[in-house]
């Protein structure tokens, strides 16, 4: 059967998720164990609207799923892991009333529906909560998948700006410059079991046009901003 992004239906999480869930992440993450009921059902009573699944239309199975929390980002810095970041996966630091930054957890899709759209429509889905809510931004810790490959001749910096440039291409990375995401550093220890990162992430950034001001769009590392679009967007 053939799939399209017309076959897919992106929906909130529900509790009866759970279980595919902890079987997707089971598959796309080999090198450390999954998130367990626990840690979903935390995230979901924490903040609802803020975490979603893909689900196929025909078959309903879950095919992909995202994990999201609202920060205080001056509560954290660029060097912060994912464990500190989401209170070890339990979103219990979501922060609503001070919080600007929709911080991305987490965002997987199955690694038997790659390029499909599906990762395409999650996004969507992020972006428009960070519109409807009147967010500044989004903010992740983004893999850098194929590290692994050039780590004895590279630092992971080098090839985040490799990634960048378009002189190399990293199946997480590339994408997420594609959809619209600024690098703003390149971190280690975010993911210390990550065998593929080997730790490394670059945290990146994507602005709320309708809410930010010019000054938001300023401080940026100029090594990490691609030839071809400007550093520096107008609201």
């Amino acid at each position: 059967m053939s799939h399209t992004p017309h076959s897919i239906v992106i929906r909130n999480t529900q509790p009866g998720d759970f279980p595919a869930i902890i079987e997707l992440s089971r598959q796309v993450y080999p090198f450390g164990p999954p998130y367990n009921e626990g840690q979903l059902a935390s995230q979901h009573r924490m903040f609802p609207e803020g975490q979603f699944v893909a689900l196929d239309s025909h078959t309903r199975d879950v095919v992909g799923m995202a994990a999201t929390l609202i920060v205080r980002w001056d509560d954290y810095d660029m060097h912060t892991n994912w464990r500190d970041f989401t209170n070890n996966g339990t979103f219990t630091n979501h922060d609503p009333v001070r919080g600007r930054t929709l911080y991305s957890a987490e965002l997987m899709v199955s690694p038997f529906r790659q390029r499909q759209g599906i990762g395409s429509r999650i996004y969507e889905a992020r972006l428009a909560l960070v519109k409807r809510l009147g967010l500044l931004r989004v903010r992740a810790g983004g893999r850098l998948r194929n590290y692994h490959r050039y780590a004895d001749r590279m630092s992971a910096e080098e090839y985040v700006i490799k990634i960048v440039r378009g002189e190399l291409h990293d199946p997480t990375l590339s994408y997420q410059l594609k959809c619209g995401y600024h690098v703003l550093a390149v971190v280690p220890n975010y993911l210390p079991k990550d065998t593929e990162s080997l730790g490394w992430v670059a945290i990146i950034e994507w602005i709320n046009d309708d809410v930010a001001k010019p000054e938001d769009y300023t401080g940026r590392d100029m090594r990490f901003e691609p030839r071809n679009r400007p550093a520096t967007p107008r609201p």
